[in-house]
């Protein structure tokens, strides 16, 4: 038994060793990750130097694509140094830091996904009170309470969760989580459980609220004119995709660190693994750079005074 006051690191159980492919998925991983950075900052860029995209809608896509980098930057950059190590340790401190990060970025997604949700609900529904409901100053303080809310709620998570006493320091995952450290245990855990329990629910019906939302933009859009149904599902479509994709990405991960997934190949599990992580920041530039056409006429002119110095 490992007394929890001698845990001092952890070891990452799943991974394993890719022989003469080690250098290979490195390249691949860190690749991904420098397209992830280029994309998101790419639009970050055009939506910060172009005063016509000051608007709420593309302040509140600013912010997602910052949480974008911010996931991708917790675990890539660490898993593409991981690959290169034969012993796949983490220490005790670093653990929960990365597990506060990491679990900040799902958080803040869902987020930012709620509140452009509200945005498109009263841009639609409510467009004659639009601009004077959706200032400058409410923006704001959706997007602090957008992060701040899930900081406070994690940093309770992380409190909860170092309190424990642990009997074992091994974790079959590629990245430290916090329900699989609760697993390790050997203390009453019945507070973390209530409180992970209650965290899900919340983050259950986030995507559910979301989702509704939606449905009732589609319901006014649809009793509109034939351009207004245009015009507001060309800007909530990405929206949508955004929500499902992120969805699927999440709940796979919850499903995989809560239940027997050995009968998947080690490989596929670990890409499962890291679907959030990767695909989400690389769809959300691409599904609103091409769906947004202010978005997308400003970056072809960006990347042509580029390409023409």
């Amino acid at each position: 038994m490992v007394n929890f006051s001698q845990v001092s690191h952890f070891t990452l159980g799943a991974y394993f060793d890719p022989g003469p492919l080690r250098w290979l998925y490195f390249v691949i991983i860190l690749s991904v990750y420098v397209l992830i950075v280029l994309s998101n900052l790419l639009l970050i860029v055009v939506i910060c130097l172009n005063k016509t995209l000051h608007e709420p809608m593309y302040i509140f896509l600013c912010s997602l694509f910052i949480n974008e980098v911010n996931g991708s930057t917790v675990c890539l950059v660490f898993i593409a140094y991981q690959i290169l190590q034969d012993v796949h340790t983490i220490s005790y401190n670093l653990c929960f830091l990365q597990i506060f990060l990491l679990y900040s970025y799902g958080g803040v997604n869902f987020t930012n996904l709620a509140v452009m949700s509200y945005d498109r609900y009263v841009a639609i529904c409510f467009p004659l009170h639009y601009n004077t409901h959706m200032t400058l100053r409410k923006v704001t303080c959706l997007i602090v309470v957008a992060w701040l809310s899930v900081f406070v709620a994690v940093g309770i998570t992380i409190v909860l969760t170092a309190s424990l006493k642990l009997c074992g320091n091994i974790m079959d995952s590629v990245y430290c989580d916090n329900y699989l450290i609760i697993k390790l245990a050997c203390s009453d855990a019945t507070v973390n459980n209530i409180y992970e329990v209650a965290a899900a629910t919340v983050f259950v019906s986030i995507p559910v609220l979301i989702l509704f939302t939606y449905v009732r933009i589609l319901q006014v859009c649809f009793s509109g004119s034939m351009d207004m149904r245009h015009k507001a599902l060309g800007t909530c479509a990405p929206h949508l995709l955004s929500v499902l994709n992120f969805s699927f990405g999440c709940s796979f991960q919850i499903v995989q660190s809560r239940f027997d997934m050995n009968s998947i190949n080690r490989v596929m599990g670990i890409l499962l693994t890291l679907y959030f992580l990767t695909v989400q920041p690389l769809f959300s530039p691409v599904v609103y750079g091409l769906k947004m056409s202010k978005i997308k006429d400003l970056c072809k002119r960006l990347l042509f005074l580029s390409i023409k110095r």
